[in-house]
This record gives C-alpha cells, sequence and structure tokens, in this order.
C-alpha cells in the first residue's frame, strides 16, 4: 500500500474509534465535542459510510448538548451554549433529518432568539454572552439561521457590511477590521457573502484569488494559511472551498494538492495529520477528506461537498437563502 491509495477503511474505523480513545487530551477537549461530532459525521457521509454511527446515539448526544436557559447547543452536556457548537449540531441534525423534527417547535423558536441575540449593532456576531467577536462567529451565525430557514436581510445585511471592513490591501480578510489576512478566515468571510447571495462584492476581485492560489507552497503541493507558514491539510478546506465559491479552483495544481492530502494518511491506523508523520487527529481528517471531495469526489465515490456549507450538496442544495 502507498500513500498514493486512499484507504478508505481505515478512515471509516479511525473515525468511528473516537469516542473510546478516552485519554487525558480527550477530557481537556470536551469544549471541542461538538465540533468533533461534525467532523466525524461529516467524514463518513462524505465517504458514504453514515451508517457506520449509530443514529440514535449521535441525536441523543446533540440532545443532551442543548441549553434551555440560553437557547443554543453547548458542546458537552451542562457546558454554556456557544454559536460554534449550535452550528455543529445543527448541521449532524439536518444531515441525519432535513426537517431537523428531533428539534420542537419551541427549541426552534429558542435557537433563533439565541443567534439573533448575538449580533452587535455594526453587524458583527459575539460567539456566545461572553462578547468574543470574530468573522467566524459572523459565518456561523449566518450559516445557523439558513439552516432553520431563518434568515433575513435585516440580519444579514449589516453582518455583510461587517465582513467587508474586515478585507484588507492584501485581498485577504481578517478576523476583524485590520487584523492579519488568514486563510481560514478568508472562507468565513466568503462563505458568509455567498449565504447572504453578495458574492458579487467580490466575484471580480482577482486580487483574493490571486492571494488564495498563492497558498499553495511548492513543490509539496499543499497550501498554508498565511505567507511564510507550513502546509496544512486543512487549508486544502479552507482555501479551496473559497476558490470553489469563487469559481477558481482551476488557479491552483489540484494533483499536487491531492498528493499532498494522500501523503498525509497514517497507513497503519487510519486518519489524516496537519503534515506527513505527524499526529492524526479527527478536525484534519475531516478537512483532508472533504478536500479530496472538492478535487474529485467522483473518483473517490464520494458525496460531491458543498464549498459554502461543507455539508453533502444533496442535503444543501434546496436550502433557502431568505425566510419566506
Amino acid at each position: 500500500m502507498s500513500s498514493s491509495d486512499f484507504i478508505k477503511e481505515k478512515h471509516v474505523q479511525y473515525v468511528i474509534e473516537q469516542d473510546s480513545h478516552r485519554s487525558y487530551e480527550y477530557w481537556l477537549s470536551e469544549h471541542l465535542r461538538m465540533n468533533g461530532l461534525y467532523w466525524g459525521v461529516t467524514a463518513l457521509i462524505t465517504m458514504n459510510e453514515l451508517d457506520a454511527l449509530d443514529r440514535s446515539q449521535v441525536i441523543e448526544y446533540i440532545l443532551s448538548c442543548w441549553d434551555d436557559r440560553s437557547g443554543g447547543f453547548s458542546s458537552f452536556p451542562k457546558h454554556d451554549a456557544h454559536i460554534l457548537s449550535t452550528l455543529s449540531a445543527l448541521q449532524v441534525l439536518k444531515i441525519y433529518d432535513l426537517k431537523l423534527s428531533m428539534l420542537s417547535e419551541s427549541q426552534q423558536e429558542k435557537l433563533v432568539v439565541f443567534i439573533k441575540g448575538l449580533q452587535l449593532p455594526d453587524g458583527s456576531f459575539q460567539g456566545d454572552k461572553f462578547g468574543e467577536v470574530d468573522t467566524r462567529f459572523v459565518y456561523t451565525a449566518v450559516s445557523s439561521l439558513s439552516l432553520l430557514d431563518e434568515l433575513t436581510r435585516e440580519i444579514s445585511e449589516p453582518a455583510v457590511a461587517f465582513i467587508m471592513k474586515c478585507k484588507n490591501f492584501d485581498g485577504g480578510f481578517g478576523m476583524l477590521p485590520g487584523a492579519e489576512s488568514h486563510a481560514a478566515q478568508v472562507f468565513t468571510c466568503v462563505g458568509t457573502l455567498a449565504i447572504a447571495d453578495r458574492l458579487d462584492l467580490i466575484e471580480k476581485d482577482n486580487q483574493l484569488a490571486s492571494w488564495l492560489s498563492e497558498r499553495q507552497v511548492l513543490p509539496s503541493g499543499g497550501f498554508n494559511g498565511r505567507p511564510e507558514k507550513l502546509p496544512d491539510v486543512c487549508y486544502s478546506w479552507w482555501v479551496l472551498s473559497s476558490l470553489a465559491i469563487l469559481n477558481k479552483k482551476h488557479w491552483i495544481d489540484l494533483a499536487k494538492l491531492e498528493n499532498f492530502i494522500l501523503t498525509c494518511q497514517d497507513l497503519e491506523d487510519g486518519g489524516f495529520s496537519d503534515r506527513p508523520d505527524n499526529q492524526t487527529d479527527i478536525y484534519h481528517t475531516c478537512f483532508g477528506i472533504a478536500g479530496l471531495s472538492l478535487i474529485d469526489f467522483e473518483r473517490y465515490k464520494f458525496k460531491e461537498i458543498d464549498p459554502v456549507y461543507c455539508m453533502p450538496l444533496q442535503i444543501t442544495k434546496d436550502f433557502k437563502k431568505w425566510k419566506s
């Protein structure tokens, strides 16, 4: 077996065994547990292996993280709700049931109030009641409302205005106005504009696509997140998805990127690491597989992934942009 082979069976096993690895690090990462569940479920459904996890157990865990006081989802039972874990919960529930029938009408109403209540007067969003602001939270809030069919122009227009304030002279976007451009933040900003139907603000901006294409580090073929940094598998998603939204995937060497992703597999135990021969984790496994789907989902016999939502296109294709 060579690094050019995609070892699907081992990756599936790697994902389903994550919960059994109760190491010290496992308990230190409670704050990421809901996100980790989303990463695992997304990897499985992209590989057409969603049934490898017990649906009822997944849904039971998500519902156990419902925070009725705030009206959002936490990452672990009895933790405070956060917009990041709320989006992950909604994404997984939507994957299992587009109608979200496992959530009551009251819960869905509380979710909308919770999310909208995080928006500040300048259009930005806090992650939770403690006040941190980041373009990640703008994307997660807008995406969550879109999944709930509750996105309105009253919410999206100021959010878009804030996003555009985060655009930099080099063509990229940062986490806040004036902050350094970063590929993951670019995805959150481009994704927000796509959901808000305002790609017209950047579609003719070749500077942004150039900045993204310059993230390919040769000769490895992988992407970095900022200039002069090492390549990392996760940027196979953050960069390539942004280029895909802009219809500029052809601006980079897809074959070299694909080779880089495959060299980051653990050929013995499954999973992907950030770079070859490093420790694997579920985060890089998800985005390595998502990157391969963007490159050539048909050849891998994957589901086609939506570059805006990081969910299978068969699920997102009927999403409404605006509340009717």
